[in-house]
This record gives structure tokens, sequence and C-alpha cells, in this order.
């Protein structure tokens, strides 16, 4: 069972009022009151006086022990009878002697002298009580605030290994909670970082080749005017190679900063699919190639929003379209594939063509920046295809078919339009998953 920070103070709080309350108990009753012990000699001592006088009263005071003895008092009371004291620490009694004098019988115990006197025994308990349990708070509270901050301290020095959950333990609290929150930031940033180095890296390596074949076609055209124009086609070919670098660079730094968080729209992604489908069906014809399309027949009204940004998930898709185009052989047919899952509500998107598959190997680095199949690519298209669809919670990941191609398949979570039209999907046909 887990309980809180919260609990856990509340529980100790209370169970120390309580063990404090009770031993309190306790050592108050080891200290007879004055009622139990002073009553029954006061009324021995009045009654002698009532039938002795007073001077037989005083001889049995006289043989009492010294305990009872030292703090019972026997005073003369002329006129009206005075009240009895209203002190619950003395008990006093009144008793008039045979000549018709009356006499006041106090017993006042020791530590009696007033009404805010407390026993030794009682403060002692209670500081001691306060005091241990008022450590032990201290301590179970301190101690991992005191490793969180160490573990800070280390972060902001650059130390990103720190690790907190193993060494606060298994609390089962919020400190817990935030131990591990801790250690997922620290991998978290480790991770970011390495990516960031690697990004570095590869960037600079792929602007230092087309910077260096910038600067020999320039030394050649001025070593040889001869060569002028084949230095200028050279130079143009390697000057748009570097803008549709820095183009794909931009992209995937504005995908991984969150642009999509930033875009809330709803969208008809069958719409998007049509529109890239249609913008690539130039280029494929261009190539000898051909692109078919299967999605579900369902009426615009009735189709399943996306929530987030139609122009990150349109970027994502067509960068799989065309890369399946650029690997598709003279000839070859793309196939674009579109299902609608009801539960959970989702699309799921299939892009496949025919060329000559991916080493099984390299599948799981495909989707990292500058990994590519191609030397005339950039290798930044499936890197942005997969941060645009996570960033909308989706999923990506390629296979390679079994007769032969390659095959990029898409997820991502649809939202309805409104209540009515999430009726109308319940009810509405969705076409059965297709096998590419």
């Amino acid at each position: 069972m887990r309980i809180g920070l919260f609990g856990k103070i509340l529980l100790a709080f209370w169970l120390t009022l309580f063990v404090m309350s009770q031993g309190l108990w306790l050592v108050w009753a080891e200290q007879p009151g004055p009622s139990r012990v002073g009553s029954p000699v006061l009324t021995l001592l009045a009654r002698s006086i009532e039938t002795s006088g007073v001077a037989e009263a005083q001889g049995e005071l006289r043989r009492l022990p010294p305990r009872l003895r030292d703090h019972i008092s026997i005073t003369a009371a002329p006129g009206a009878p005075p009240s009895p004291p209203a002190d619950r620490h003395r008990v006093a009694r009144q008793a008039t002697g045979p000549d018709g004098r009356r006499y006041l019988l106090v017993y006042a115990p020791p530590g009696s002298r007033g009404p805010f006197d407390i026993s030794r025994k009682i403060v002692a308990v209670a500081a001691l009580a306060g005091f241990i349990f008022s450590v032990g708070l201290a301590f179970y509270l301190t101690r991992p605030l005191t490793m969180l901050r160490e573990g800070f301290r280390r972060m902001a020095q650059g130390d990103l290994d720190v690790q907190l959950r193993e060494r606060i333990g298994k609390r089962g609290d919020e400190i817990s909670d935030l131990a591990r929150d801790f250690d997922l930031m620290a991998v978290r940033l480790r991770q970011l970082i390495t990516a960031r180095d690697r990004l570095l890296n590869d960037v600079s390596h792929e602007l230092r080749s087309p910077l260096t074949r910038l600067q020999l076609a320039i030394g050649l055209a001025r070593q040889d005017p001869a060569r002028t124009e084949d230095s200028l086609d050279r130079i143009d070919r390697e000057a748009r190679r570097l803008d549709a670098m820095v183009h794909e660079l931009l992209a995937l730094a504005r995908v991984e900063s969150g642009a999509a968080d930033e875009v809330n729209e709803y969208f008809d992604p069958l719409a998007v699919v049509e529109s890239v489908v249609s913008d690539a069906q130039f280029e494929a014809q261009m190539g000898s190639r051909s692109i078919t399309v299967a999605m579900p027949g369902l009426e615009e009204q009735r189709r399943p929003s996306v929530r987030g940004s139609a122009e990150l998930v349109r970027r994502a898709i067509e960068n799989v379209v065309r890369n399946a185009l650029r690997f598709s052989p003279t000839g070859g047919t793309v196939e674009v594939v579109v299902d609608i899952d009801q539960d959970p509500l989702r699309y799921r998107f299939a892009v496949a063509d025919e060329g000559a598959g991916a080493d099984a190997a390299a599948l799981g680095k495909l989707f990292d920046p500058f990994v590519r199949g191609d030397p005339e690519g950039i290798g930044l298209g499936l890197a942005i295809a997969k941060r645009a669809i996570l960033a909308h919670g989706g999923e990506i990941f390629a296979r390679n078919r079994a007769e032969g191609g390659f095959v990029v398949e898409i997820q991502i979570p649809a939202v309805p339009h409104g209540a009515s039209d999430e009726e109308d999907h319940g009810a509405a046909p969705v076409s059965a998953p297709k096998e590419l």
C-alpha cells in the first residue's frame, strides 16, 4: 500500500501525540490525587473537632505520617464559614467544635502551588518524545532533499551520470517519485546532449564535403578559364545541395523544437495523403514509375481527425513516399495503403516499394540523421518523418518485404470530430488492414 508524504507526516504526528498522551497519563496516574488521599483524612479530623474539640484533632494530626501531616493545616475561621478553595490541587473541609468555634482544614500536597504547576516527569516525557520525533522527522525529510541538492549540483557541473533512485531507496512517496523523475531527466539530458554532439559532428562532416568541392571548382576555374563552364555547373550543383541540406536541417530543428505542440488544429490526414500522392505522381511519371493508393471509402464528414500540424504530417508522408520513389526500379510501383483502426482509434499508413530493400542490420538506424542508402541523398528525410510522427504521439518503423522491396509503416492516433461523428464512426464500415 502506497502512503504519500502527506500521509506519512500526518501519521507520524498523530502517533507521536497519541504516545505522548499515553505517557503523560501514566505519569499522572502514578501520583495519587489530593481528593483520594486528603479527603478521608480531613473527614476524620473534622469529626474529631466536632466531637472532642480542636486539641484532639491536632493530637491526631501529630500522629499522622510526615508526608500527610506536613501538608495539612487547621485554622480558625471566625465569622461566616468561608467557601472551600476552588482549586483542584487542594482539599478543604469545615468543622464546628463543641464550643461553637469554626475551623478550616486544608490538605495541600507538594506541587500544588498553582494551576500552572506541571510535574517534572510530565515535562521530561513530553520533551524527550518531542525531541526524538523531531529528530527522526527532520532526518527523514532532509536526507533525501540533501541528496537531491547534491545531484542537481553535480548535474550543473556537467556530471549527467548521477542517479538518485537507488541511493534514496524505495520510500514509496513523492520524494521517491521525485528521485525517479530526476534520474529520467538525467538520462534524457544525456541522450539529448549525445544526440546533439553527434548531429553537430554529422552536420560539420556533411557540410565540409560540398564546401570542399566548391573550393576545388573555384580553383579549377581560376587555373583553367577553359573549364569555367564545367566549374560553374559544379558550383551550381553543390550550392543546390547545400541549400537543400540547410532546408532539411531547419525542418529537422523545427520538428525537434516541438512545432507540432504549438499547432492545435484538427485536420483530415486522408486529404493530406491525397495531396502528397497527387504531387508525387508527376515525379513518378518522369522516372517511369507509378503509384497506387488504397484508402477507406469514408465520406469527409465521417472521417476521424488528427490533432497537430498538418504541415508536419504532410512533410513526413511526403519524405517517405519520395524515398520509396527514389529506390523503386524503373517501371516499379509504389503502393500507399491507408487503414483506420477503431480500438484504439488511429490511422495506419503503409508505403511500399519494389526496390532491393535495406540491409537487415541497418534497419534500426535508417531513421537517424545522415544515415542514407542513396549516396546522392542527404539522409534527413526519414529522420524528419520519425520526429514529426513521434511529435503527434504516433509510431513509425520500417521492414523488408518478404517478396522483395521495402515498406515503411506509420501509425497516428486519431480523434472523432464530435459526439455524433464518434457514433457514426462506430457504425461505419472500415476496410480490413492490407498486408504489404
